[in-house]
């Protein structure tokens, strides 16, 4: 996203990270990584609930609860147009302006 952030912008897109990670890690993470968009701290999972993408994860046998990477392109009006599950980073842009 933050590579392709100004195709995104020119094609009218804003984009809005969301994590249940607490606003002083956001705020490190948006500076290390040079984060041109909003990220929301979400550590209650107002959110993150609300759209389904909590949940137990596996990685090498370990089970933990996490975030599912998902990507939801909402229109102006508030209306779910399109959502990526585990979304590929390098083609990922151009897939949410084809959506």
């Amino acid at each position: 996203m933050r590579d392709n952030f100004s195709a995104l912008k020119a094609a009218g897109f804003e984009i809005i990270g969301v994590s249940p990670d607490d606003v002083e890690s956001h705020k490190k993470f948006k500076n290390k990584f040079q984060l041109p968009f909003t990220l929301i701290a979400d550590p209650k999972h107002a959110i993150i609930d609300k759209y389904g993408v909590w949940g137990e994860k596996n990685l090498y046998g370990h089970k933990h609860m996490g975030i599912y990477r998902t990507t939801f392109v909402i229109d102006e009006k508030g209306t779910i147009k399109k959502i990526f599950k585990r979304p590929n980073n390098k083609a990922h842009a151009e897939e949410i302006i084809k959506a």
